[in-house]
């Protein structure tokens, strides 16, 4: 059992690193420019390695496009609808910094280029968005007649098309954040009740900082696990002993 348990947490970390690279590779490239070869290249893994996690390319692709919620939901801590609100803030940040979640985003768009017609990942942000609106009603914090289903669905289509705007019309969809500010001015007026729009919070700034702050505990703490020092990269005496 003791010998298992490093194997897994090293398969674990493969599939990642795959799905990492493959990640960077399709956002570069896209689909049709992502060579196998490239992306074992970028992982410095074998082609054993890949096909070990990944049956081909398209179930790659796959994989990548329908590892979107991995990019945001760690982030957040809020419920209902500012859960809501805050899930749209962390994407239009994460599309800027992550080349994972911008991937799946390609991907799925571009999915019919390639042969598959997978509605998965729309889907999956509709649930889950639904679960967020779920518990808003149950709290009464939306307008009597707003139907969760319907609402999440609606900001799943409003955000694939806002953001596909966003690409075209700004570098690396810099203005993204912004619009994503502007559809919740125009959608929490005839969503919510009063004292739920009061308090809030719409701000991309407090959403990117908070990020920020638990990605850089969070790397302290990986350091810490590994054994280095976060400053430096160099490994700590008591991890020495420890080992």
């Amino acid at each position: 059992m003791a010998q298992q348990q490093p194997k897994q947490e090293r398969a674990v970390q493969t599939r990642e690193a795959i799905l990492r690279a493959a990640a960077e590779v399709f956002d570069e490239a896209g689909f049709a420019g992502a060579s196998i070869n490239r992306i074992l290249k970028r992982a410095g893994l074998t082609a054993g390695a890949l096909y070990f996690h990944f049956a081909s390319k398209e179930d790659l692709a796959r994989a990548v496009m329908n590892a979107q919620p991995a990019s945001i939901i760690p982030w957040l801590k809020s419920q209902g609808l500012q859960r809501l609100v805050d899930i749209t803030m962390v994407w239009a940040y994460q599309l800027q910094v992550d080349p994972l979640l911008r991937a799946g985003v390609r991907l799925t768009g571009e999915q019919g280029a390639f042969g598959v017609k997978d509605a998965t990942p729309y889907q999956e942000w509709s649930q889950i968005m639904t679960e967020c609106l779920q518990v808003a009603a149950a709290k009464g914090e939306l307008q009597a007649g707003v139907e969760p289903a319907e609402l999440a669905e609606f900001v799943v289509e409003a955000c694939t098309g806002m953001q596909m705007y966003s690409a075209v019309v700004s570098e690396a969809r810099a203005d993204l954040a912004q619009r994503a500010v502007r559809m919740w001015r125009l959608l929490l007026p005839g969503i919510a009740v009063p004292a739920v729009i009061a308090r809030t919070q719409v701000d991309p700034a407090r959403v990117q900082a908070a990020i920020r702050d638990a990605a850089a505990l969070r790397a302290v703490a990986g350091a810490a696990h590994n054994g280095t020092d976060a400053t430096t990269g160099t490994t700590t005496g008591t991890a020495r002993a420890a080992g």
